[in-house]
């Protein structure tokens, strides 16, 4: 098993870069191959050239490279702050230019793009872990949550990934030490849990 871990951060040594270092521990531990990116680092280019919107596009190979591991992940692990309750610009353009159709999703014959479309990805499951400076309570009941919507409907629900399991951890501006102890501790048990033996 493979299992596509994807960090969007700019700030080395921030909570999520431990967060994704526990999750890329904990599935080193199960045995897993894990492919790590942290886009950020990377200088992952966020932008969707219109070059790139056809869907027999030629791909730069650093593309061409992602949506490869993609489609063959049998597993996502997401790792990304809550901003204007959105993913970071550079997680957005990974989705733009990786989770492309034909490969992540696709329309049924004769549908001209406008029906609904047919998940691809092979995933058994994906795992979102989020940090936020916004309480859960105001987060559900002022903005609805969002992210919840985005990455367990509109990205991998679209796209054939019915197994999606978040978890957002706040108020990360106000937390202890000993309460990101306890986070780091339950992201690998949620690691765990999705992509450890049946």
């Amino acid at each position: 098993m493979a299992v596509s871990v994807i960090l969007a951060h700019p700030r080395p040594g921030s909570f999520n870069h431990a967060l994704a270092g526990v999750v890329c521990e904990t599935l080193a531990d199960l045995g897993v191959e894990v492919w790590f990116h942290d886009l950020c680092a990377e200088g992952f280019e966020a932008l969707l050239p219109a070059a790139e919107i056809p869907r027999d596009a030629s791909l730069p190979p650093l593309i061409a490279s992602h949506c490869r591991e993609a489609a063959a992940a049998e597993g996502f692990v997401i790792v990304h702050p809550n901003w204007w309750g959105m993913p970071p610009a550079v997680l957005v353009g990974w989705v733009d230019r990786v989770m492309r159709p034909g490969l992540a999703y696709e329309f049924l014959e004769g549908d001209g793009g406008e029906g609904v479309p047919r998940g691809l990805l092979a995933a058994r499951a994906a795992v979102v872990l989020n940090t936020s400076n916004t309480a859960a309570q105001r987060e559900r009941e002022v903005f609805g949550d969002p992210l919840e919507r985005i990455w367990k409907d509109c990205v991998f629900g679209l796209c054939g990934v019915a197994d999606v399991r978040r978890r957002m951890f706040e108020t990360l501006v106000t937390s202890s030490s000993g309460q990101r102890r306890g986070w780091l501790e339950e992201a690998s048990a949620l690691t765990a849990a999705a992509f450890g033996p049946a």
